[in-house]
């Protein structure tokens, strides 16, 4: 049977001739859909069983579908299946090869189902899968900070605002502050599949169907936890689809600040951290260079996937209920970002867990930019009693002073303290050690190295119910 025989049956008899070049073309999706041909042979595997239940089709007909739907699974798989862009879909390829292998058997799969609600499970049932692949490898990105935030739970580290020093903390913190963000983003993958966790098979083109179907066996066939339960809503939502941009984007984003961060303290000029050969690439030109292009690259495919995003919310926001072909253009944005993201997250996986930390730079660091200037005003508080403004007032004569003298808070000597103020005594030198300040950070969340390993056995008791 010819490719252009095959195209017209299945328009059946309202067309008279093959579609144009160009609309074959613009037309066709196979070329990117063809990624859902396990997910739409499972769908219809999951429909020919329950119309054969409900008596629908024969148990005969369904026994060769099944046995024509297997063997079309192990032929794309094993990549002997014949793609054709003339058949348009995923959906229209597979069901010509099961017409050639079982013959007029194939014809009774549809019954009871359209293109638009078999693409609404197909693509559901891709999304599923990979937000659960997508939470794995946020659960070892997040056991790998756990694991440094562990290592370094006392190595002092400047914390920066506006990238100029502003208190010192912990490198173990400063990790910890990313197991935070990205459980967020595990929460929300986590949520985002709870939502999408029904089935829209069987709500056919838009309006359901007459014969008498179990949506819930198919649904629980499926591994959903129940079916739609509004056949428009069903072949019109792409929420799934959008909610698994918008958590890849948010996720990307966190990927593309770490990655800022460690491009930044690669630098010589930091050199906090170094990353190994296998996330460095040379110069063609500059011998002595080490780039953190795997870090570069995190942050560039950031703007790739917030894109994607962007591109699919403007395909949306016209579209009346229900199905239109601008639908078809979903696909390439959530494959797209989807590929992008596993990679990233196992990339900065890791160089989270092999690149090394420089913790005499970052000791050295933390004490530039008169750090403890806060610890100082909290002990004029604590100690004399004054008030806090005026606490601030006298820590900035104090940190001017220092700068004057070209030295470090804890270099001015007692009697220069005691020019700004009587009060001050030797028991201030306490609080004005990096080492200290860090220490008295007790507060719940603090940066204090006792409080970063209380959240470090938090995160891995939690980690291991996710």
């Amino acid at each position: 049977m010819s490719d252009d025989k095959t195209s017209n049956q299945m328009w059946g008899g309202r067309f008279a001739s093959g579609p144009a070049a160009v609309m074959e073309a613009i037309n066709a999706s196979i070329g990117f859909d063809r990624k859902l041909y396990s997910q739409d042979i499972r769908g219809s595997l999951a429909h020919s069983e329950m119309l054969a239940e409900k008596g629908i089709i024969s148990a005969e007909d369904q026994s060769r579908i099944a046995h024509g739907l297997n063997t079309i699974l192990r032929e794309i798989e094993e990549g002997t299946f014949t793609f054709s862009t003339r058949l348009e879909d995923i959906h229209m390829n597979v069901e010509a090869r099961l017409a050639e292998l079982i013959g007029p058997a194939a014809g009774r799969l549809h019954t009871a189902r359209s293109r638009n609600d078999q693409v609404a499970v197909d693509f559901r049932l891709w999304v599923k899968e990979e937000l659960v692949s997508t939470a794995e490898g946020l659960k070892r990105l997040i056991a790998a900070f756990l694991d440094r935030a562990e290592e370094h739970a006392a190595t002092v580290m400047p914390g920066f605002t506006h990238l100029q020093s502003a208190q010192p903390v912990t490198f173990g913190h400063h990790c910890m502050a990313y197991v935070e963000m990205f459980a967020r983003d595990l929460s929300r993958v986590r949520d985002a599949v709870e939502r999408l966790d029904e089935s829209p098979l069987g709500a056919a083109a838009l309006a359901g169907t007459g014969f008498p179907i179990d949506r819930q066996a198919t649904a629980r066939a499926l591994g959903f936890r129940e079916p739609t339960r509004n056949s428009i809503d069903s072949v019109s939502d792409r929420d799934f689809a959008l909610e698994f941009l918008a958590v890849a984007s948010i996720c990307a984003t966190h990927l593309s600040r770490l990655a800022e961060e460690i491009v930044i303290w690669s630098t010589p000029q930091f050199g906090f951290v170094r990353l190994s050969d296998s996330f460095s690439t040379g110069s063609s030109i500059m011998p002595q260079k080490k780039n953190p292009d795997a870090a570069e690259l995190v942050r560039a495919k950031t703007g790739r996937v917030n894109g994607h995003l962007v591109g699919l919310l403007t395909v949306m926001k016209g579209l009346p209920l229900a199905y239109s072909k601008d639908m078809q253009e979903d696909k390439e944005a959530v494959f797209d970002a989807a590929e992008a993201l596993d990679l990233m997250i196992a990339a900065m996986t890791g160089m989270v867990s092999d690149m090394t930390v420089n913790a005499d730079a970052m000791k050295r660091a933390a004490g530039s930019g008169y750090s403890t200037a806060t610890d100082l005003a909290d002990w004029l508080v604590r100690v004399l009693g004054l008030p806090f403004r005026e606490a601030h007032h006298v820590t900035g004569r104090a940190v001017a002073m220092a700068e004057a003298k070209k030295t470090g808070l804890e270099k001015l000597s007692l009697e220069d303290l005691q020019t700004l103020h009587s009060g001050i005594t030797e028991d201030v030198y306490s609080v004005l050690s990096v080492r200290n300040s860090v220490s008295s950070r007790t507060s719940f969340g603090g940066t204090a190295p006792s409080q970063v390993r209380r959240q470090t056995r938090y995160w891995r008791k939690r980690l291991a119910k996710a």
